[in-house]
């Protein structure tokens, strides 16, 4: 099979600074849920995210719901956690996938079932987020699956993994990052920014272990238009670091969606300064239609054409 490759990377190795966005499946078989949800996106964005049973709620797969929006036009990245399947299905649907033209991926832990409504629901976690990542980058570099059996022919993804530049300890969040980067990763989304201050600390620190030599750096935007949401972000979200000031800035606003607006492009342009980040991940829950509105107003829009 004729080796085709991701448009994210491509464009990532063209140094574009890329912008990459979120769509959430529905809960339900409505494919033109996501259909209605791909066009507002096209153009607007290089790679769109389509997350995997987000909080441990029942949702279209993953997959189906990427290979939907890519016949619509757009660049998909699958997202496939370790909390539903064991390694066995974790490789059948890396191969399904990539049958399916399917390109990039974004391995990840997965939120714990007590999140989500099926508290009955046992996990799996048979593999933990970096070897999910080495298994993935097996399949793809090495051509053989986690047993040892080799393929005739091997799936083809550009690989991910999350970074959170908040969590603590902060000394255990990069040795994860160092363990991914040596696992195979190739890019990171990381979680969103509100603390600017804490990021640029962070970005001092992935510069100095040289890991934005070794991966793509992509920083996360998720623009809110109510206090509330900061305030729920800032107690029961682990590792978010949403400062007081932020939420204060909120609170004094008029058009609390205008300033949602204003505070995201306003990150973007201090990161897009920041050395060794590549792009932006925009993922407003349950607001995925003001992303044009943001990616245009960051200046962003048109999207540059990749070769």
């Amino acid at each position: 099979m004729p080796e085709i490759k991701s448009l994210l990377k491509k464009r990532l190795e063209a140094g574009q600074f890329v912008v990459c966005s979120e769509l959430g499946p529905p809960i339900g078989a409505d494919p033109e849920f996501i259909r209605e949800k791909a066009r507002r996106l096209k153009g607007y964005v290089d790679a769109t995210n389509v997350t995997d049973n987000q909080t441990a709620i029942v949702r279209m797969s993953s997959i189906a719901a990427a290979r939907i929006a890519a016949d619509e036009g757009l660049e998909m990245i699958i997202q496939v956690t370790a909390r539903d399947r064991n390694r066995i299905g974790i490789q059948s649907d890396i191969l399904g996938a990539s049958s399916l033209g399917l390109r990039n991926v974004l391995c990840l832990t997965g939120d714990h079932q007590v999140f989500g409504m099926d508290k009955g629901a046992k996990n799996v976690f048979d593999l933990d987020s970096v070897q999910l990542i080495k298994t993935v980058h097996d399949m793809v570099h090495e051509g053989v699956l986690l047993n040892g059996k080799e393929m005739e022919v091997p799936p083809q993804m550009f690989i991910g993994g999350a970074a959170n530049p908040f969590a603590d300890p902060f000394e255990m969040q990069m040795l994860k990052m160092i363990k991914k980067v040596e696992a195979g990763v190739e890019f990171f989304q990381t979680q969103a920014i509100y603390n600017i201050e804490k990021f640029e600390y962070w970005m001092e620190e992935v510069r100095k272990l040289g890991l934005h030599k070794k991966s793509y750096i992509l920083a996360g935007i998720l623009p809110t238009r109510s206090v509330k949401a900061l305030k729920m972000m800032k107690k029961h979200v682990a590792g978010m670091d949403v400062p007081d000031e932020v939420i204060a800035r909120m609170e004094a606003a008029g058009d609390k969606k205008k300033e949602g607006v204003k505070m995201a492009v306003e990150t973007i342009e201090r990161v897009k300064q920041i050395e060794g980040v590549r792009g932006v991940h925009l993922m407003p829950v349950a607001w995925e239609e003001i992303t044009p509105v943001v990616v245009e107003e960051a200046g962003l829009y048109p999207r540059p054409e990749v070769e």
